[in-house]
């Protein structure tokens, strides 16, 4: 059962819109993104042959869904980027420096939801600005709904899946070493990947 109404799919002549399912209005409303069961990451690859994954571990935002119009949906996250994590304390010390995030002048990454809309099932995709070095460029990201749950807290929460690819170097992230059997030692190209949890605000 998806998030959000939407038309059905399995008649694509002049089908009329889908009845809203009652169960999804209570899911419309606003959410906070809870970073404890919440992961940021990506996936560059390194000297050609291998993937180095890192992750965020500093960031907050926030969700308004509308379960009648998807296209009322929004999403706004705020990264502390020095909170960069790649399991190296190196890696990550050269990622906070002037070669990379320069972190120091550039302490946050933030993404603003622009539009948002329904796939069909539970798939959805949002675009939005995403800021890095003071650089804004949208991106698109394809977000799959995993449900939604009471904890034994008593929180409602939604969760999602996303991901999205960005070629760094549009964001003035062009550091490289050449190799010297060819190619380059980070790639341009950048995997996103998201698993949100959020929680309904009271």
């Amino acid at each position: 059962m998806g998030i959000f109404g939407r038309k059905d799919s399995a008649d694509t002549t002049a089908a009329a819109p889908a009845a809203l399912n009652p169960d999804l209005a209570a899911l419309t409303g606003d959410y906070t993104i809870d970073p404890s069961h919440t992961t940021l990451g990506f996936v560059a690859r390194h000297a050609m042959v291998t993937n180095v994954k890192g992750k965020f571990l500093d960031f907050s935002g926030s969700l308004h869904l509308d379960g009648g119009d998807p296209s009322a949906s929004t999403a706004s996250i705020d990264v502390k980027m020095d909170s960069i994590d790649t399991g190296s304390a190196d890696r990550d010390g050269h990622l906070k420096g002037s070669d990379f995030f320069k972190t120091d002048e550039f302490p946050t990454m933030t993404f603003r939801s622009t539009s948002a809309e329904a796939l069909g099932g539970d798939d959805y995709r949002i675009t939005g600005d995403l800021s890095v070095l003071g650089v804004t460029k949208p991106i698109t990201i394809d977000l799959e709904f995993n449900g939604a749950a009471k904890d034994p807290f008593g929180n409602e929460r939604v969760g999602f899946e996303g991901k999205a690819e960005i070629i760094r170097s549009e964001w003035g992230l062009t550091w490289n070493a050449a190799l010297e059997t060819g190619g380059v030692l980070v790639s341009d190209k950048i995997k996103l990947n998201f698993d949100i949890s959020a929680i309904k605000n009271a």
